[in-house]
């Protein structure tokens, strides 16, 4: 372009006549071409998924999992032509992947990140950013077919899964002298980790008088008739298989098999959007992904995906079984994003 530009430029010139009777053309008036006059070709449109291709690492919390699988499946359809994945490890496991090894590119996380998992992550330069994406309650369940449990408190909640108690008995005079058969998610899973700090920490506390989630979580480690899986459809059919049975879950997995299954109220109060998102039931909690603004620049499919999430999210959230983020999270989350691609 910059020779037939000049060759132009050539012809259109005024001639100067040589003393031998000759001519050149004269370049007094030919404008330097710059480098910054020339413009660069544009990268990807992180708006249009058809524009981008790739790959996009994520793993984590198994709650979030329901929610990034519906939100991959509908960037596709809207034309990605990469590849994502999406594992589904516990938020602890995850936030290993992305602050320890490096492996992921985006956390997703049923809690906030740990201080520790923080400096894990600075350790490889990483700056993780998070994103707010939902609203979840943590379904307490029984089976169906059980017929003397429909409430309890949070204190009794605690009891039934601490290792003070071990027949329903224990916990009220008038329930069952049956074992307690108790399912709960990992120790790898937020889900874990939220239970353990909202319905077990409580009923421990250290000398400055503030929960000792330390003791609460060896507490409930410690508790007859326990299973312990990261794969919720496990706890699913643990609980059904028995009346004496008690579980907990993110909100998606009762809303899948409430046929099987019943939520027990909780002071009172059943968890669904308006009690989850006015804080009057109890055990409602964020729901988040997490990336880095280096991978964001690095990876357009990155910054394409997180974008598509945060502005289409809440047209799934519900068909998924959780509930809406507030439009103020969800501007907040964006604003981050714009912040990574400066």
């Amino acid at each position: 372009m910059l020779v037939i530009a000049g060759m132009m430029l050539s012809a259109c010139s005024p001639a100067a006549t040589l003393a031998d009777g000759s001519t050149t053309v004269s370049t007094t008036e030919v404008p330097a071409i710059s480098a910054e006059t020339v413009a660069a070709p544009a990268g990807p449109d992180i708006s249009d998924p058809a524009t981008l291709s790739g790959m996009v690492i994520t793993a984590g919390s198994s709650t979030v999992f329901p929610l990034s699988e519906v939100m991959a499946e509908r960037f596709k359809e809207e034309g990605f032509g990469g590849e994502i994945t999406i594992d589904s490890i516990g938020t602890g496991a995850g936030f290993e992947r992305f602050c320890v090894t490096g492996e992921t590119d985006i956390s997703n996380a049923s809690r906030k990140i740990k201080e520790s998992e923080l400096e894990a992550c600075k350790a490889i330069n990483r700056n993780p950013i998070q994103f707010r994406v939902g609203t979840d309650a943590i379904a307490v369940v029984i089976s169906s077919d059980n017929d003397f449990l429909t409430d309890v408190t949070i204190a009794e909640l605690g009891k039934i899964f601490s290792s003070n108690a071990v027949k329903w008995s224990d916990v009220r005079p008038e329930w069952p002298n049956e074992d307690i058969l108790r399912f709960s998610p990992g120790t790898d899973s937020g889900t874990f980790d939220y239970f353990v700090e909202a319905v077990l920490g409580p009923n421990f506390k250290n000398a400055d008088g503030k929960a000792d989630l330390e003791a609460a979580k060896a507490d409930i480690l410690n508790s007859s008739n326990i299973q312990f899986s990261e794969d919720d459809n496990v706890l699913v059919q643990g609980v059904e298989g028995s009346k004496y049975a008690i579980g907990y879950f993110g909100f998606a997995y009762y809303m899948e098999n409430q046929t099987a299954l019943r939520a027990v109220a909780l002071d009172g109060v059943t968890p669904e959007m308006e009690t989850a998102e006015d804080g009057s039931y109890k055990l409602a909690r964020p729901l988040f992904i997490y990336s880095d603004a280096s991978i964001i620049k690095a990876k357009p499919e990155v910054a394409g995906f997180i974008s598509f999430y945060l502005t289409y999210v809440n047209d799934e959230i519900q068909s998924v079984g959780y509930f809406p983020a507030s439009q103020a999270a969800l501007d907040e989350a964006k604003t981050a994003l714009a912040k990574a691609l400066e």
